[in-house]
């Protein structure tokens, strides 16, 4: 067997969820331990089977002492794992949330000043860092400045936030899973609907669309030839 495990909940384990059912053909076997720790604790009294492969979505940031530490001890069970266990390279992922622009128009938040941000960073991104020299936008700079390092990480999941920091149904939320497979137009103000209709309404398609836009390709074929 293949596992997928994750420490996300709700809608991040409903992600990767959608991910295996488009594009892995339902290969893998996804489930959360719920926490980077929880991860490990999995790991440390794992018994695999010798068909059996492990594929980590370990939430890395390397600004946080505690999550080196846990990144660390996640390596040294890799290494003792006999090619069992592999990590995903996470900031794929976090690419693949950003991805979710189209839900700005699609809920109708109006924050297009982040989507500028958003392509600013995502062009000037180079393995895993952000070139600041490539960033020419005063607002985009403003943004940045208030992130320790300019942690890649920290920032895209700030600004993964920034689309939909105020609704019920925000990235962080627990309706975004929803917005993924139905006809999205949610809102905790059903009297003053300001949604945009999706292109289409089919939950896969949905998700293909927003994975498979040419700025999202391009990040997968910089990583993919690393």
């Amino acid at each position: 067997m293949k596992y997928l495990w994750t420490e996300d909940t709700g809608a991040g384990l409903h992600f990767w969820k959608l991910v295996n059912q488009l594009f892995f053909d339902n290969a893998l076997v996804v489930e959360s331990k719920e926490s980077n720790q929880g991860i490990l604790d999995s790991l440390t009294s794992l018994n695999a089977k010798e068909e059996d492969e492990y594929y980590i979505a370990f939430d890395y940031v390397p600004d946080n002492q505690d999550i080196r530490n846990k990144y660390r001890q996640l390596k040294q069970l890799v290494e003792k794992s006999e090619a069992k266990v592999i990590i995903l390279d996470m900031i794929c992922f976090e690419y693949f949330i950003l991805a979710f622009d189209k839900l700005v128009s699609w809920t109708g938040t109006g924050k297009t000043d982040k989507i500028k941000m958003r392509e600013d960073i995502l062009a000037a991104i180079e393995d895993h860092r952000i070139d600041l020299s490539k960033i020419d936008n005063q607002m985009t700079m403003h943004y940045l400045s208030g992130f320790k390092r300019y942690s890649t990480e920290r920032v895209m999941k700030s600004l993964v936030g920034e689309f939909t920091q105020n609704e019920k149904w925000s990235v962080k939320g627990p309706l975004m899973g929803e917005c993924w497979y139905k006809d999205c137009c949610v809102s905790e103000h059903p009297d003053s609907l300001r949604c945009g209709k999706p292109e289409v309404d089919d939950g896969n398609e949905k998700m293909r669309m927003l994975i498979q836009s040419e700025e999202i390709q391009k990040v997968i074929m910089i990583n993919n030839s690393n």
